[in-house]
């Protein structure tokens, strides 16, 4: 189980300026939060990759920051559009194979707004965009997000039931948190198809925090994990106004590592 860190904890700092300064803090296991277009471009990616060597770090993922426009692009009723998203998406796969990455995070279709959109078609659709990232040689995975239809534990089971091929999660802890899902029983609900977890904690009026700055039992947590036989990767993600300094970061990672290795 590596424990590494999301770029976006950082944001709004400049991605290459956020991974220098993790990578300086001794962090060597990243999900890179991509956050404009012009940053999947083959140049600047280059230039990372050219900061990692030196440290010997390593990206295991990447999330969109087109995340806030899956419902539309991908999970609409314009089927055209969809598959013009394919297309965008590819772009993001392409990234992660240049990069090593073997994940790309997706957060789908949002409840925020009616959608007649069926279940069965999701699938229909992630597993086409599942297709798409194997030829080039990585993984599309479902993140369970809050107000997101991806955040109920039957939402999950059926995807699993559908396409068990395809279907491959992240199980973050806020969000399963923010719908009053216990985060324990999102992982039971992924089991065998969890593939990635973000990290993170909450306090008792349930706001985000560091891992160890909240009331979230981890050791608890690990041992369910582990009964799933994970071996993917965990990583720090939080937000830019929970914590103050970076060593606050480093700090959460030691927390981690004890918990992770204990559990």
């Amino acid at each position: 189980m590596n424990i590494g860190i999301s770029t976006g904890c950082l944001y709004p700092m400049l991605t290459e300026d956020c991974l220098r300064v993790l990578c300086k803090a001794g962090f060597r296991c990243f999900e890179i939060f991509f956050n404009t277009f012009s940053e999947l471009e083959t140049g600047y990616l280059d230039s990372l990759l050219a900061m990692l060597e030196p440290y010997h770090a390593k990206v295991v993922s990447i999330h969109p920051f087109t995340s806030a426009f899956e419902s539309f692009l991908l999970f609409s009723g314009y089927e055209r559009r969809f598959w013009d998203g394919v297309k965008l998406y590819e772009q993001y796969f392409g990234t992660a194979r240049h990069l090593g990455a073997k994940k790309v995070i997706l957060h789908g279709l949002t409840t925020a707004y009616p959608s007649s959109l069926s279940n069965q078609e999701y699938c229909r659709r992630f597993e086409i965009l599942q297709e798409a990232a194997g030829r080039y040689g990585v993984r599309l995975l479902q993140e369970n997000v809050h107000l997101f239809r991806s955040n109920h534990l039957d939402f999950i089971r059926e995807m699993i039931r559908t396409i068990p091929e395809s279907a491959g999660f992240v199980c973050d802890i806020k969000q399963a948190r923010r719908s009053g899902i216990d985060p324990c029983d999102m992982v039971k609900a992924m089991g065998s198809h969890l593939r990635h977890i973000h990290l993170n904690d909450f306090s008792d009026d349930g706001q985000c925090v560091l891992p160890g700055e909240g009331c979230f039992d981890y050791e608890s947590f690990f041992r369910v994990v582990r009964q799933t036989e994970f071996d993917g990767d965990v990583m720090i993600e939080v937000y830019r106004s929970n914590f103050h300094q970076t060593e606050e970061l480093v700090k959460a990672y030691e927390f981690l590592r004890v918990r992770s290795v204990s559990a």
